[in-house]
């Protein structure tokens, strides 16, 4: 049987996705893992389902490129956005509903093709028992701990996934290195993506991602919001102005404030068709 697919990226963050509208696909962790090499399959950061919903214009499932089933992608939610608006299955003003909750997104459209898209992805939560991670208080803003085998400031942060925020200069940290240990280290119950980042200018960061169950990867869009909101934390930047995140695949630009707002572009690689 032959199902045909579209790989998409959204600043360098690429998947491969599947319109599960009529049907969702057997086994997609399997697939995943399969279809995310990038020697012996397509090559990518894992696969996204574009399913229905019943509560939005279509429901997001996203597995990373270990098979694992990750809760929120903003850069893929970005490009789900413009396969439904591009093929006339929403309109510009769409809801996409996730396993962290239902997100607004807004299609900016030239020429009937959608060039950049803007998601509400909602409120970032510095609650550690909601992230997860297994230190007190109210917040985990800056603080000094021992983690990953060393000592580092972390600031910890849910965007509908968990993440811990290093502010270190990201051109000289060993990622492949040090990513697994943050990822794994015991004081993350479920696991954790980790942004190094530094700031650059009045309203702007630099980042480097490693991302639970895919590691380094060109951009994380929950990444960049979680930078954004961690340097809003510790005063590095007000609230409501827009910051720049420059990553490795590209520029995201980020508001913080009651929620999170992110914009960036979202591109069509190729299409084709995989036998199953």
């Amino acid at each position: 049987m032959k199902i045909p697919f579209v790989k998409m990226q959204g600043a360098g963050n690429d998947y491969i996705y599947f319109d599960c509208l009529r049907g969702e696909l057997p086994d997609p962790s399997a697939l995943a893992v399969r279809l995310s090499d990038r020697h012996f399959g397509i090559g990518g950061d894992g696969i996204v389902l574009i399913c229905k919903s019943e509560t939005a214009h279509a429901k997001m499932r996203m597995f990373n490129a270990d098979g694992s089933e990750g809760k929120m992608c903003g850069n893929a939610i970005r490009c789900v956005g413009k396969y439904l608006v591009e093929r006339g299955l929403a309109p510009a003003d769409l809801r996409v509903e996730t396993l962290s909750g239902v997100k607004t997104l807004h299609a900016n459209v030239e020429n009937g093709k959608v060039v950049s898209v803007r998601v509400d992805m909602g409120e970032a939560v510095f609650d550690p028992a909601r992230i997860p991670v297994r230190l007190d208080g109210d917040r985990v803003v800056g603080r000094r701990v021992s983690v990953a085998g060393g000592e580092y400031e972390i600031t910890c942060v849910s965007m509908g996934n968990p993440h811990c925020v290093v502010f270190a200069d990201p051109q000289t940290v060993d990622l492949e290195a040090i990513g697994p240990k943050f990822e794994n280290d015991p004081l993350f119950p479920e696991r954790v993506n980790t942004e190094f980042v530094k700031k650059t200018g009045k309203r702007s960061l630099e980042m480097r991602v490693w991302e639970r169950g895919s590691g380094e990867t060109m951009a994380c869009g929950t990444g960049a919001c979680a930078a954004a909101a961690a340097a809003v934390a510790l005063g590095l930047f007000p609230a409501e102005e827009e910051i720049e995140v420059a990553l490795r695949g590209g520029k995201l630009n980020i508001s913080v404030g009651q929620t999170v707002c992110m914009t960036g572009p979202a591109e069509i690689v190729f299409t084709g068709e995989i036998e199953l």
